[in-house]
This record gives structure tokens, sequence and C-alpha cells, in this order.
């Protein structure tokens, strides 16, 4: 066998032990929740810890939708989290496109700031200017926020895409008389779906994952899904198969998500990452 052969058989070992490394935790970790939601609260308060349970049961689902307004905390980070990522699309992509093309890198740099920000730096303030305009309580400012999250995403995105393309394609457009706006809906945006396809998935999973605005700023009707989980902890006692039952409907259509549309993304992300000509 020749070197090279051996070469590449031990690097795809290498990968595959890496690739192990990395998602083993998480793999670890959701199989676990899965078995706490579906075993009774002996077997999960047990010691040694019942990995096998003698009965699986869906007691601890049909606890988390009695006690709780499931169905409408899902409703409402449905609402929070399809608005916060059509108007970061629809402010961020042609963000995205003018930055690019006017190669402004300090604006750029100040979206990526924006980006890595904690979003506790923004809570403060923004509480309480929506308390002086007696917003809280509502959705309204918690789709706001979010957008403080899923713009910088879009926009830093786009960019990489926008770069990507080459010149030549909007120039000929603008020399058949079509001016920059034409430019842009014709020819540039056709050909950054792929950025905006991720750029809608990232912006979707971040808000649908998003704590701590809605905890601050919630009320009691306006809950999203992440806090309605946090609501299912007591002071007297952890029900661990209800709290992970909740875990899980709330992980659950992002994981699909992002299963469904894993080709979409790696596909997306490796084309935003070559630069044009």
């Amino acid at each position: 066998m020749s070197r090279h052969r051996w070469r590449r058989i031990a690097g795809r070992i290498g990968l595959a032990f890496s690739v192990f490394v990395l998602i083993s935790p998480a793999l670890l970790f959701f199989l676990w929740m899965l078995s706490l939601s579906l075993k009774t609260e002996a077997d999960n308060v047990a010691y040694p810890p019942v990995l096998i349970p003698s009965e699986l049961t869906l007691d601890n689902f049909r606890e988390v939708f009695a006690k709780n307004d499931f169905a409408g905390y899902t409703l409402n980070s449905m609402i929070v989290s399809f608005s916060a990522t059509g108007l970061a699309l629809l402010v961020g992509v042609p963000a995205g496109y003018g930055i690019a093309k006017a190669r402004a890198s300090a604006s750029a740099a100040l979206i990526l700031v924006a980006r890595i920000t904690p979003g506790l730096s923004y809570l403060v303030p923004l509480f309480r200017l929506f308390q002086w305009l007696d917003l809280t309580g509502t959705l309204l400012p918690i789709v706001i926020t979010h957008l403080v999250i899923t713009v910088p995403i879009v926009v830093y995105v786009m960019i990489g895409f926008f770069e990507g393309l080459p010149n030549e394609l909007e120039e000929a457009a603008l020399v058949d008389g079509a001016t920059i706006w034409q430019a842009f809906r014709r020819v540039a945006l056709p050909l950054a779906r792929p950025g905006i396809t991720v750029a809608t998935i990232l912006s979707f999973i971040f808000s649908w994952n998003n704590f701590v605005f809605a905890v601050v700023l919630a009320g009691r009707t306006s809950r999203t899904l992440p806090v309605a989980v946090y609501n299912t902890l007591t002071f007297e006692q952890i029900s661990w198969g209800p709290l992970a039952a909740a875990a899980l409907l709330v992980t659950a259509p992002v994981l699909l998500l992002t299963l469904l549309m894993q080709r979409e993304i790696v596909a997306g992300l490796t084309a935003g990452g070559v630069k044009g000509g």
C-alpha cells in the first residue's frame, strides 16, 4: 500500500475521531434528556441512575401541557421568531449588499461588534424605553429586541455572499440600462439565494432560543418557549421528567429544521467563503 493511501486513511480516521469528540457530548446530552422525558420520576431520581427504564411513559409530556399553556407559548415563539427573522431579512439583505459593494470595511467591523456584544448590554436601556412607552408584557418589544440579534447575523452573512459575486454581472446590467436597485433585485438577489437561506435559518434559530429578552420583557401571556421551560422549575424540588420534556419540545423544532436544511447550510456557508474576482 502506497504512502499516499496510508496518509489518506489516517486523515479520515483523524477526521472521524475529531467529529466524534465534538458531537458526542451533545449527542449524549440529548439522549439523556430524551431518557428523562420518557421515564417515571422514581426512575429519574434513582441512584445509581437507571439507564434503561422498566417502562416508558408519556406522562411528563402530558403534565407539561396540563400545567402550562404550552400551545400559547409555542404560538408566541413562532410569532416572535418569524417576525424578527422577516424584518431582519428586509433590512439586512439590502444593507449587506450596500456595505459589500461600497467596500465599507468599517461598517462591516461595526456589524461584527454588534453581533458579538452580549444581549445583556442592550437589555437595561431597552427595558427602560419600553417601560416608558408602556409596552412591557406584550410581544412587540420582544420582536424589536430580537432584531438586535437577527439583523447583525443577516448583514454579516450577506456581506460575505455579495462580496463573492462577480462584479461583471451587475456592471453588465447597469450598462444595459438597469438602475442599481434593478441590478440588486434581478441579478444579485437571485444569485445570493443560498446566503439568504443560511441567514434565515441562523436568525430563526438564534431568535427561537433567546431567553434573556423574553424573561425580562414578557408578561404572563406573552412568554416564549425558553421562558416557559424556565418556569417549570420550582423552589420545592426539580421535576426532572417534565423539565426534560419541556426542553425537548423547545429543542425539537430547531433540531428538525437544522437536520432538514443541513445541506443548504453547509453549501451556503461554503459559497459565502469564496471571494469573487
